[in-house]
């Protein structure tokens, strides 16, 4: 949902009044036009999401004292003086103060409402960044799988519907994605929280060393073995075992897991004995197994007995909406770590988070994080860079930048028109005109239908 541009107006010259609210509304605000500061004051509040203009001569109370009044109300409220020429030295003054800016009379109308959109730019920045630190904290290390979309809720839900289950669960998704995460909450929020989460990645470990860490082995089992030593699976018994990266399990323990999953008994290495064990197994794998093509040498059989239940962890670029809360989470998160205040998120860093594709997904979004936190990013990729990274005249940089700005705000929205050109703030047949004249084609952006349920 977009958000509207509101700007609270005060003058007790009721003609100048009328002519700046004109001039704003024309500029697309929603303007609130008060006749003393007294008045405007008793309807700010600190959640005000918009911009406050003023005079500084008034009767009663002056425009200096109402911006005083409003630094205590909200300091990162911008507030744009009007001033006339021997009203300057005060409004400098003011500036140094905080005042975001003043205008000096006459004034032409553009610099009015040049003034009042780049301070809306300013107070949208500080309400989304103070609207990110109220949601990151609300969703604590305690409520893990971050997201407010649609197919982050259902996952959330099927997790809940399952987690008293005892049954075998695949997770599949990308790399960095957080399948462990989804392991863990369903250990946590089943009647197994009791026992011992298990996690081993079958992909770390050689052939040669991989039975013994999962079936465990006796005294002599092989060379070297001089202790009894109690496996993964037998560990996790009255808990669950998280198998990661299951597709590298080798061949031949393959065939071993999947008689622990049909009798749910293991034979540790050196012995004929079995030994029962009470687990549920969680396994994640990066590839599609029910793909034949894909699932390689893994065995079809044990693919089918471990997808009882499927869930599906989208990537970032299907959820892009998750992404500010997410960062905002892992930021406040490593700014606690390194002992750092939280940094504000800045415009470059707001539309890199939006134009990556984020390969590494969670991780990589969390590392990033890191990043900003500790102060060495200095710049967010090709946006944070900004029109500056390549050569040529400056009309030529310019145009380069807005066809940037263009391709970057449809990759955002998936080419949704209406979402677009709220992001941009400009009229429709001002955003067609412009991708003609860079050459973009909007359908490149719209992203085909995503099917399959988590």
């Amino acid at each position: 949902m977009s958000r509207i541009s509101s700007v609270f107006l005060i003058d007790d010259d009721r003609d100048l009044r009328k002519a700046m609210q004109q001039t704003l509304e024309l500029a697309g605000f929603i303007v609130s036009p008060f006749a003393s500061a007294t008045e405007a004051l008793a309807a700010l509040s600190p959640d005000f999401d918009g911009v406050v203009i003023s005079d500084i001569r008034m009767p009663g109370m002056d425009g200096l004292t109402f911006f005083r009044k409003v630094a205590n109300l909200d300091p990162d409220l911008p507030v744009i003086l009007v001033t006339g020429h021997g009203d300057i030295p005060m409004a400098v003054q003011a500036i140094q103060d905080g005042a975001y800016d003043f205008i000096a009379k006459p004034f032409a109308a553009d610099r009015l409402a040049q003034s009042a959109r780049r301070a809306d730019e300013k107070r949208r920045l500080v309400m989304e960044n103070r609207a990110l630190r109220q949601a990151a904290e609300a969703a604590s290390d305690s409520l893990p799988l971050i997201g407010q979309t649609p197919v982050m809720e259902r996952l959330r839900q099927m997790l809940k519907h399952i987690a008293g289950t005892d049954v075998d669960v695949l997770v599949a998704g990308e790399t960095g994605s957080g399948k462990e995460v989804v392991a863990t909450l369903l250990h946590q929020w089943s009647r197994r929280r009791n026992g011992n989460f298990v996690a081993l990645n079958c992909g770390a470990l050689p052939e040669t060393v991989i039975e013994s860490e999962l079936f465990g082995h006796e005294p002599g089992a092989f060379t070297g073995a001089v202790k009894k030593r109690i496996g993964r699976i037998e560990h996790a018994s009255g808990g669950t075992l998280f198998l990661d990266e299951i597709e590298a399990m080798p061949p031949a323990t393959q065939v071993k897991m999947l008689r622990v999953l049909e009798a749910r008994e293991i034979t540790p290495l050196g012995t004929n004995l079995t030994r029962p064990v009470d687990i549920r197994v969680v396994a994640a794998a990066k590839i599609d197994l029910g793909d034949p093509a894909e699932r390689g040498d893994f065995r079809e059989d044990l693919y089918y007995r471990l997808n009882v239940v499927t869930l599906s962890i989208p990537p970032l670029r299907e959820r892009r909406e998750d992404i500010p809360l997410l960062f905002a989470h892992f930021l406040r998160r490593a700014a606690e770590r390194f002992g750092r205040d939280v940094p504000e998120i800045s415009a470059a860093v707001r539309d890199h988070l939006m134009s990556h594709a984020w390969p590494g997904n969670v991780r990589e979004l969390s590392h990033f994080a890191e990043r900003v936190a500790l102060g060495v990013e200095d710049k967010a990729g090709r946006t944070a860079a900004g029109p500056t990274s390549d050569g040529g005249s400056l009309p030529e940089r310019l145009e380069r930048y807005e066809s940037e700005i263009l391709k970057e705000a449809l990759a955002a929205h998936n080419g949704d028109v209406r979402s677009t050109l709220q992001s941009l703030g400009i009229p429709r047949k001002t955003f067609y005109d412009k991708l003609q004249r860079h050459g973009i084609n909007r359908s490149d952006y719209v992203r085909r239908s995503v099917t399959g349920e988590d």
